[in-house]
């Protein structure tokens, strides 16, 4: 009876040899589940058959890819690469001439840009004040037609001498509607010229009269015969005056003195 269980055992043993070698052959086994099966075959009783060290290569090299690791690989894309940069090079060196001249033609631009600022600036300023002289020359040529009408009421003021009540009523009524017209010529800029006392001066004076005098000094404005006005810088009228001279007889009397 053990006889024959020991053969049923070694029957069983085998057959379970024959199927770990065939799913060996089927399916990669790593080193340590081939260990476990010789440990499990060792506890069982069962003899492991050696393989053959050629054989075992021989299923190695069956299995196995090739794969080259040779020097010559690692370098094999050195050429293609100098090869690629050789060849953009040329494109770079153009885009870098084509970037070089859109920035010189951005600074002409910025420079013609601030040229045209400049003189559209300096246009402005220069029609702004055109305009201004122009306002303020159609302003004096319509106030200097108005100003005869302040002469006439200042000749009236001083030559009228009402003596009635009426009279008075009458003189205090146009002398207020001369001088609100005088505030309104002062409220736009309009200034009457003070002469009197003053030396002459061509550019706002006129003379039309001369009088020899030693109590004045020569060229001194004696007296105003009618009131220059002026509206800022703007002569709107000059002032007509009497100037002093020095008598001729003064002149004979120092040359004899000094004799």
């Amino acid at each position: 009876m053990d006889e024959e269980k020991r053969q049923e055992n070694a029957q069983e043993s085998e057959t379970r040899f024959s199927e770990t070698v065939e799913q060996m052959g089927s399916e990669p086994m790593s080193a340590e589940s081939n260990q476990q099966n010789n440990m499990d075959v060792k506890q069982e009783g069962i003899p492991v058959p050696q393989q053959e060290p050629e054989a075992a290569e021989a299923v190695l090299d069956a299995d196995a890819e090739p794969f080259d690791l040779s020097p010559e690989d690692a370098t094999s894309t050195q050429p293609s690469a100098d090869a690629a940069t050789s060849t953009l090079q040329p494109e770079v060196e153009e885009l870098n001439q084509r970037i070089e001249a859109l920035k010189a033609q951005l600074e002409d631009r910025n420079n013609q840009y601030m040229r045209l600022a400049a003189d559209f600036e300096n246009y402005r300023k220069r029609t702004q004040k055109e305009k201004e002289d122009q306002e303020q020359q159609v302003k004096g040529a319509t106030i200097k037609e108005l100003l005869s009408v302040v002469d006439n009421f200042e000749r009236a003021r001083s030559q009228i001498k009402p003596q009635t009540e009426e009279e008075t009523v009458i003189h205090k009524s146009y002398q207020g509607i001369y001088k609100d017209f005088v505030d309104r010529l002062k409220k736009i800029g309009v200034a009457p010229m003070r002469v009197e006392g003053e030396e002459f001066d061509p550019s706002l004076h006129e003379a039309v009269m001369r009088e020899e005098t030693s109590e004045h000094p020569e060229g001194t404005i004696m007296e105003e015969l009618r009131r220059g006005y002026v509206l800022g810088d703007i002569v709107l009228r000059h002032a007509m005056v009497k100037v002093a001279a020095t008598p001729i007889g003064d002149d004979s009397d120092d040359d004899a003195a000094s004799e």
